[in-house]
């Protein structure tokens, strides 16, 4: 799974930090999202679709990848 986030629709509502502060965290001087886990490990992938789904700008978006063989 590889998490994409675009920040110029990012609304700052902080979901996706509530969600899975692993993986998301807010800029301090306007709460917009960071990225901290491009690859989060599988067991937060749950969480993960959890914080894609809630957020109200469709920020973030997921690239669900093959397991390698």
């Amino acid at each position: 799974m590889k998490v994409i986030v675009d920040q110029n629709k990012c609304v700052a509502s902080g979901q996706c930090v509530l969600t899975t502060p692993e993986v998301f965290d807010q800029r301090e001087e306007d709460g917009i999202v960071v990225l901290l886990a491009e690859n989060p490990p599988e067991g937060l992938a749950d969480d993960v679709r959890q914080a894609v789904a809630l957020c109200p700008a469709q920020a973030i978006w997921l690239e669900e990848q093959e397991p390698e063989e």
